[in-house]
């Protein structure tokens, strides 16, 4: 059973910063292959809430799980770890 109030968080690149609010962001998982015993780099893309459009393209991010947004946006950004680099 969760406990009430638990959030999961990911921590990814912001690899689209052109949406009004939002941000795409790109996270990558190291997964091992069942009977090769190869590590796979998978990578998953979340929609994330930036309230304030503060991230910008290629900063490293904390996101934290939210109630549904819009129909794809379920994230929000909780905090910059490390800012990108400005666009243009």
């Amino acid at each position: 059973m969760k406990e009430r109030g638990s959030r999961r968080s990911v921590e990814g690149t912001v690899t689209s910063a052109a949406m009004n609010k939002s941000i795409v962001v790109r996270a990558e998982r190291l997964q091992e292959h069942p009977r090769y015993r190869k590590f796979i780099k998978q990578t998953t893309i979340y929609k994330a809430h930036d309230e304030n459009n503060e991230a910008k393209l290629g900063a490293k991010v904390r996101i934290v799980e939210s109630r549904p947004l819009s129909k794809t946006k379920h994230w929000r950004l909780a905090e910059i770890i490390e800012q990108g680099a400005e666009e243009r």
